[in-house]
């Protein structure tokens, strides 16, 4: 990558566009352990997410539920431009454990939309983790990931709903 590709991503290509996911978010997140079961967790969730090393990636920190619900994570996010391809990185105190998430996918042109796996922890076969991020406008932002079984099947995991969080109009003044 050229430093003249990345300065047009900045400007109007990919990176401008994960750029606008950067901002302070609240709103709700649901879990679910069973495909077609109702959802096993719902809680608030609050987030930030930053773009850090001028641009090249966003870092998505936050908190989520209270008492023996409340997690806490953190994500990566990038496009890698000499792959055309997104890459993430993902932590969770209740989701990934000790491990961490490494995903990628191409870029498509329809958002962002990476594919990891996960063992189980038994010695059987890898399963799927699919994580798909939308931003139907600017103050909403949709984090929906996908347990995928080793036979292929897909179920939503978690969903979170968030909302710009807006500046106080007092702070400062």
């Amino acid at each position: 990558m050229g430093k003249a590709e990345f300065e047009r991503s900045l400007q109007s290509g990919g990176h401008a566009a994960l750029a606008e996911l950067a901002g302070d978010w609240a709103g709700t997140t649901r879990v679910w352990f069973e495909p077609d079961a109702p959802p096993a967790m719902e809680v608030a969730q609050t987030g930030r997410i930053r773009r850090v090393l001028g641009g090249r990636f966003l870092l998505h920190e936050y908190r989520y539920g209270e008492g023996d619900r409340a997690g806490e994570g953190m994500a990566l996010y990038g496009l890698h431009l000499d792959e055309q391809a997104f890459e993430a990185a993902w932590v969770d105190s209740m989701h990934t454990g000790t491990s961490i998430m490494f995903s990628t996918g191409a870029d498509r042109g329809h958002g962002f939309d990476v594919l990891g796996s996960y063992g189980e922890g038994q010695g059987g076969p890898r399963w799927g983790w699919r994580t798909r991020i939308a931003q139907p406008s600017p103050d909403q932002l949709v984090l929906t990931m996908f347990n995928i079984a080793p036979d292929g099947n897909e179920a939503k995991a978690v969903e979170t709903r968030y909302v710009r969080r807006k500046a106080d109009a007092s702070a400062g003044a």
